[in-house]
């Protein structure tokens, strides 16, 4: 009788592969490689914040307008003007206190800021009774940042100045000649927007910013 075949019984093994180095690692089903290749290589997303969208003002004609440089001025056209040989839309704004007349172009708008609100004018007020700050730095040193404060275009800031270079009288003795300067220059722009938002007489506009900043008036001699 033909030898019958011994069948050697394989005991089922769990799925390990064993490399050269004789590292064990598990074997992973098709799903599971899957999601362990797309888990591995997956960026977090990163969203993108939209910036707000800004409302541009628009101006009209005869409108009070600030220019920082410059200060307060009025819009007296609106008309193209060939710049570099385009036609270009723009704001004409007359300066009266510095008898300038500029040309803005409407999309440079950002370059100009409405003029003051009546809260605006009375916060200002509140600064110019408040005390000056006295700084122990070099006058040079201190009169760039008066100089940058008044050509921020911020009224605030140049309500600052002109409480800081306030001395209380118009006696020419009291300042020196670049302090003076640049109080008559920050004191004539804050002036500008006060008669532009107030609409009162420049007279009237004086007295209240003397009062507040409690100045006295050196008489006009009589001849």
């Amino acid at each position: 009788m033909p030898k019958k075949k011994k069948v050697k019984k394989t005991k089922k093994k769990d799925k390990i592969k064993i490399n050269k180095k004789n590292k064990i690692k598990p074997t992973l089903n098709v799903s599971e490689k899957k999601s362990f290749v797309q888990g591995s290589e997956e960026k977090p997303e990163i969203k993108k914040i939209k910036k707000q969208p800004t409302e541009k003002k628009i101006y009209n004609l005869k409108d009070f307008v600030v220019y920082p440089k410059h200060g307060v001025g009025q819009i007296i056209e609106v008309k193209k003007i060939l710049i570099a040989g385009i036609d270009v839309q723009c704001y004409v704004i007359h300066v009266e206190k510095e008898k300038l007349t500029l040309p803005i172009p409407i999309n440079q708008q950002w370059r100009l800021r409405p003029v003051a609100s009546t809260n605006q004018i009375n916060k200002c007020i509140s600064i110019l009774k408040s005390k000056p700050k006295i700084k122990r730095t070099m006058w040079s040193r201190r009169a760039a940042e008066y100089d940058q404060k008044i050509n921020s275009g911020k009224i605030y800031e140049l309500a600052e100045v002109v409480k800081d270079l306030n001395k209380n009288s118009d006696i020419i003795a009291d300042q020196s000649y670049s302090e003076r300067q640049l109080f008559e220059k920050a004191y004539d722009r804050l002036k500008s927007e006060f008669e532009a938002v107030l609409k009162v007489s420049p007279e009237d506009v004086q007295k209240k910013m003397d009062k507040a900043l409690g100045r006295t008036r050196v008489p006009e001699q009589i001849e």
